[in-house]
């Protein structure tokens, strides 16, 4: 049977779907190639331009979140290392912080109105891939739910960090330097930790109610945590800390 084949032009460009205020965003493929029976060919994939974030045109000067919404003016990434070396923009982490610039009108929960828990100017760090960004004002921003808050951070040191909601803050115990029989491990080699100290607490989660239920962990016990869950912290004391719902928290050890 003949092979159906569909292949867009090089640089050809497709404009989404645009709103009210909106910008359209470009995306720009570069000589893709998909075959029915044939599986899928790519080509060259250079010319491949996604903007994933929606743009606000300036003649809206003002943004209103709605429901339990929170609009976070999105730190900007770190171009250079703590001993100065300029970072590649490939190499850059994603940035994990900002600050609070407007808020939502809440929430109800059963018959009891809660309103959002933080304020406009409070630095906070969210989730890395939570929210929707937006381009606002000339500068990047994050509309996000306030349950992907995961805290506080007032300082440049992860340590002071004040979680929110079932959120818990972990100073992560050092991996293994060197197997039982005493072979020094690698990096590559090393398992990750998931063992740690708790070392500050969320107020914990709204119930049905709107009431809020104490976590069954507290600052200074000893946990063993879900490994792959939650966000990774480097304190600058070099320590590793990561902060995680508290149901990501399978055990207490004695």
């Amino acid at each position: 049977m003949a092979a159906a084949q569909m292949t867009t032009a090089a640089s050809s460009s497709v404009f989404l779907p645009s709103f009210e205020g909106l910008r359209p965003s470009t995306l720009k493929a570069s000589s893709v190639s998909f075959r029915m029976g044939g599986g899928l060919t790519l080509g060259s994939t250079r010319g491949l331009v996604v903007k994933a974030a929606a743009t606000v045109a300036p003649k809206y000067t003002t943004l209103k979140p709605l429901g339990d919404r929170v609009l976070v003016k999105i730190k900007a990434a770190e171009e250079k290392t703590t001993g100065g070396i300029l970072l590649p923009s490939t190499a850059q982490s994603k940035p994990q912080g900002g600050e609070v610039v407007a808020v939502g009108d809440g929430r109800t929960i059963g018959q009891k109105k809660v309103d959002i828990g933080v304020k406009t100017g409070t630095p906070v760090v969210y989730s890395k891939y939570a929210g929707t960004e937006v381009e606002f004002n000339g500068s990047n921003h994050l509309l996000l739910k306030e349950d992907d808050i995961v805290g506080i951070l007032e300082t440049d040191d992860v340590k002071d960090l004040k979680p929110l909601n079932d959120r818990v803050l972990i100073k992560v115990v050092e991996a293994e330097q060197t197997t039982a029989g005493g072979l020094l491990l690698t990096q590559t080699t090393k398992e990750k930790p998931s063992i740690g100290t708790v070392i500050a607490v969320g107020p914990g989660p709204l119930d049905e109610e709107g009431h809020r239920k104490e976590l069954t962990v507290c600052a200074g016990n000893t946990v063993l945590f879900s490994k792959y869950a939650g966000n990774d912290f480097k304190g600058s004391d070099g320590s590793d800390y990561i902060a995680l719902r508290a149901s990501d928290v399978m055990a207490v050890l004695p």
